[in-house]
């Protein structure tokens, strides 16, 4: 299993981007979680898993089903943030650590996810973790969400960002993902969302990017700031709607 190579190798840190990860990421719309939900992620009486869970998104949305809830990611500073935002949850746990190096008891879970970040991972050592820790019968589950090419604003937007930094490969990545399968008989399900913005909050989401707040040095980041904010006021109203695709994928043990 060969690990995919984000950015040419390029280093990146979600951890630089948490404040503004915290506050302009959490934008899945319920649907998804009903989605989710439906498959059997965060079912009460249920243990689940969440691999790189970032600020808790995925988490905190399902959490109210009652689920017993452990999640990690490898950033100190994205787990501090979930943590803070996860106070009026006592059903989930986060703990710092990379996905690689998970230890839990053999068939402690009945699901695992991973979700925007499996990408992320060596397959070489997440892959047989995953299988040893879903209980007979359990499942895991991989989530994308993207947002669609042929909206203008996504054009507008990578262009800024590809022309500052040129190693930012986008969605290329994840594409490569979502036609890899680790495992077997997979299951799959899309679906098209329209997710509301305002200037502000569509600015927060594209510097909270890998190739922006994450990648970026901080001559660049400003020289985003200024032309992705400039652009936006030129050519787009205050509120609007960017149409997103998720992608599910999921396999049972």
């Amino acid at each position: 299993m060969e690990k995919i190579i984000v950015d040419d190798g390029k280093a990146f840190d979600f951890g630089k981007t948490s404040k503004a990860y915290a506050k302009y990421r959490d934008i899945y719309p319920e649907e998804v979680f009903e989605k989710l939900h439906e498959i059997g992620v965060g079912v009460q009486g249920s243990r689940w898993l969440d691999l790189g869970t970032g600020t808790g998104v995925i988490p905190r949305g399902l959490a109210k089903y009652g689920a017993d809830i452990v999640a990690t990611d490898i950033s100190e500073q994205q787990i501090a943030e979930a943590v803070e935002l996860s106070r009026d949850y006592s059903n989930i746990r986060y703990e710092v650590m990379a996905s690689e190096n998970v230890s839990y008891p053999e068939h402690s879970f009945d699901a695992v996810t991973a979700c925007q970040c499996f990408w992320y991972f060596d397959p070489n050592a997440v892959v047989p973790l995953i299988r040893t820790l879903l209980k007979p019968g359990g499942f895991f589950l991989k989530l994308y969400m993207s947002y669609m090419k042929e909206e203008s604003i996504t054009h507008d937007s990578n262009g800024i960002v590809r022309k500052i930094n040129g190693n930012w490969a986008g969605a290329s990545p994840a594409i490569q993902d979502l036609k890899t399968h680790y495992f077997e008989d997979p299951h799959t399900e899309t679906m098209i969302v329209e997710i509301p913005f305002t200037r502000e909050t569509w600015h927060g989401r594209m510097m909270t990017s890998r190739g922006v707040m994450a990648s970026m040095n901080s001559e660049q980041l400003s020289q985003f700031d200024e032309e992705h904010r400039r652009m936006l006021e030129e050519n787009y109203p205050e509120s609007f709607t960017v149409r997103h695709k998720v992608f599910f994928t999921w396999y049972y043990m």
